[in-house]
């Protein structure tokens, strides 16, 4: 379990175990005896592995499940683009989830996001620079919407036909 964890920012959910051979009265028991943290359904950190700052971020797209990914100004934060301090991570999925979620995270439905707007940055899945950018354009001022698409350019998160298309939009 501590390998399992360790390769994924610290977080454990019972499907991931149960691939590894581990059942998920197992996963339980190491919950009951205070090896794993409980954060929902089927979703632990181990207390045995160190956490970072992309732990909370792998947590809430494990509980919004299979088809989950950041979005929005949580990819920025995650990246650390930009001057952003979100209240919540926003997390994103294509179907609708009804379970009880912790109040530092927001789920969202977005079924107009496609697979090819969805990736993964350090094990997390987001949606792609690019998405957020536009998903962010009209919540910011234009100002400072232009100098983030600079400075995921500069920073090689965006290319420059991606910019150009993104700053054809304000048009």
């Amino acid at each position: 379990m501590w390998e399992i964890a360790a390769s994924r920012h610290g977080v454990v959910t019972v499907a991931i175990a149960g691939e590894a051979g581990v059942p998920a009265v197992e996963v339980r028991k190491l919950a009951t005896r205070g090896a794993l943290r409980r954060y929902g359904q089927g979703v632990y950190v181990h207390q045995d592995v160190p956490t970072s700052r992309l732990t909370e971020p792998a947590v809430a797209v494990a509980l919004g499940g299979d088809d989950a990914f950041l979005h929005r100004e949580s990819v920025f934060d995650l990246l650390g683009v930009g001057q952003f301090n979100p209240k919540k991570i926003r997390v994103g999925t294509r179907r609708r989830v009804r379970r009880t979620l912790p109040e530092w995270m927001s789920l969202e439905t977005r079924a107009d996001v496609l697979d090819d707007d969805i990736t993964t940055f350090d094990g997390v899945a987001t949606t792609t620079v690019s998405r957020a950018l536009a998903d962010v354009r009209l919540r910011m001022p234009r100002e400072r919407w232009t100098a983030l698409i600079d400075e995921t350019l500069r920073r090689e998160l965006i290319n420059a036909q991606e910019a150009l298309s993104l700053r054809g939009e304000l048009e």
